[in-house]
């Protein structure tokens, strides 16, 4: 099922409705009078792409901010150590699921009484889909799992690599100014315009430099710092024999660190995945941001679609400045993140790449 929600022709289904979630995003940022707080902004960000692109949702914007206040609850309490009292995480992060689950219920009735007006199939459709093709209606509680498990993917790690993007194109302008000079190249970019119907999957796909920063990106602030696995044969490591039914860890951060094809390791050099050096093509294990193996993380796809999309809007639309006077210090836990949320402000543009006077209903006006 997941295979399907993922492929190339979901992909190329969801990317138009990505960008008007992004496109809406940047202009009510650039309206803001204040500097925002990107690692906040950017969990709402991939919560409403969740929401309205991957599951259909028409859930009307105030009701949409209320689900995504109790889905915050529920994932700070998610992990917490299963002690069953009145006001322990745990008991908060029950609440907060049985809250939203209800929210997801009624979205999901609601979805499957209107279905006039749909232009393309989104991922809970292809869930239920796939199990009238196998012969099984879903239950609401194995839609509402389904649901959950989706937007879980799609929220903390993508909001993460996010605000990591935003803050080395804050970090390295030439960076962003050799995005521009591509996108202008393959035509995507004419006079600070994004040329209409110039970005299709393909297109995006064929952007190199651009997938070289969203690589870097993830070589060099890996959301998730590692995995667990059952080892399935007893095998030896270093002298050391590894059980059968052991459960092992795997560092995704410590074998970006330390693996021997990544030259200067601390510096951020997206030209490191360019023709001519590609660091990352001796072995399979080098660079593995989403894992590896069979268990590679399925959504990755529509992760770093998301990622260019949001880089395209960046360099196309946006100009941004860093609102603090250094860079915040980044901490990894539960994923990575900037202490202080990194604040920025924004500023809109228009097709001259001038700023807009902000605050305007026509900045507000785009809607999915």
């Amino acid at each position: 099922v997941f295979s399907k929600i993922f492929s190339h022709e979901a992909l190329e289904s969801y990317l138009p409705k990505i960008q008007l979630v992004i496109k809406d995003t940047l202009r009510a940022w650039s309206s803001n009078p204040e500097s925002i707080n990107v690692y906040h902004e950017t969990q709402k960000l991939t919560f409403r792409m969740a929401i309205r692109v991957l599951l259909g949702f028409r859930i009307p914007d105030e009701e949409l901010g209320r689900l995504f206040e109790v889905y915050q609850q529920f994932v700070e309490n998610v992990f917490s150590l299963p002690v069953d009292l009145p006001f322990s995480g745990y008991r908060r992060g029950i609440r907060a699921r049985e809250t939203l689950q209800k929210g997801l219920e009624k979205a999901i009735q609601e979805k499957l009484q209107n279905t006039q007006g749909k232009d393309y199939a989104d991922a809970l459709d292809i869930l239920i889909e796939s199990g009238k093709e196998h012969g099984k209606e879903l239950t609401m509680q194995e839609l509402k799992d389904g649901t959950l498990e989706l937007i879980f993917a799609a929220y903390a790690t993508t909001a993460s690599a996010s605000t990591s993007l935003i803050m080395q194109l804050l970090k390295h302008p030439r960076v962003l100014e050799k995005l521009r000079e591509e996108l202008r190249s393959k035509g995507i970019l004419h006079n600070g315009c994004i040329c209409e119907g110039s970005l299709r999957l393909d297109n995006i796909n064929g952007l190199q430099y651009l997938d070289c920063v969203i690589k870097e990106v993830l070589r060099l602030f890996t959301p998730i710092s590692g995995g667990y696995r059952t080892v399935l044969q007893t095998f030896e490591l270093d002298g050391f024999q590894i059980p059968k039914g052991w459960s092992v860890m795997y560092s995704i951060r410590d074998t970006h660190d330390t693996a021997p094809v990544f030259k200067d390791v601390d510096v951020f050099d997206p030209d490191r995945f360019g023709q001519g050096r590609n660091e990352d093509k001796d072995g399979r294990f080098h660079y593995l941001p989403f894992g590896g193996g069979v268990r590679t993380c399925l959504g990755k796809h529509l992760a770093k679609l998301f990622l260019k999309a949001l880089a395209i809007e960046l360099a196309s639309t946006s100009r941004f400045e860093l609102a603090t006077r250094t860079f915040p210090k980044i901490t990894l836990v539960p994923v990575v993140h900037p202490v202080d949320g990194l604040k920025v402000k924004f500023f809109g543009l228009d097709s001259n790449q001038n700023e807009i006077l902000t605050g305007t209903d026509a900045m507000l006006g785009a809607t999915v």
